[in-house]
This record gives structure tokens, sequence and C-alpha cells, in this order.
């Protein structure tokens, strides 16, 4: 099944565009997922479990890197956001 994800992430520290950068570019970094950011969200493209697992990984990572942090998510199955 393919899964779509619109993902919008809120840093809770003042450096925020710098930490939205770098998580962007973390989710740039997984494999067989297309991932296409706008000004307001990011969506993930592909297998259900390819982008569930770069999810956990990447929320995981941004803890560990800048702390807590809001992420908002919109998961659509079955549907290419494209």
């Amino acid at each position: 099944m393919n899964l779509s994800v619109e993902l919008t992430l809120y840093p809770l520290q003042d450096n925020y565009l710098d930490i939205i950068r770098q998580v962007i570019v973390k989710l740039n970094e997984y494999v067989n997922i297309d991932v296409q950011t706008f000004p307001t969200a990011t969506i993930l493209i592909g297998d259900y479990n390819t982008v569930m697992d770069a999810l956990k990984d990447a929320i995981a990572w941004s803890y560990e890197n800048f702390g807590k942090c809001v992420f908002v998510a919109k998961f659509l199955p079955d549907y290419e956001a494209r």
C-alpha cells in the first residue's frame, strides 16, 4: 500500500528555520520516498512501511539533535499527493 504524509514541523527553539531545513535535508536522505517541500509542509510519498520507518527515524533524530518539537501530520493511505 502506498502512503502520502503531509508533515509540518514546529520547533520550540528560536532558530526554528534552521531546524526545519535540517529536518527536510534528513527526510531527503531516505531512499524510495518521494519528498516534496512546500512553504508550509513537506509531503512524503512511498510504500507505507518505508514512509513510516522514515518518519520514526526522522522524529527520533530531530529529538536527539534539537530537543522537543511539534510534528503535525496528515496520513493519506492509498493516495499519491502529487
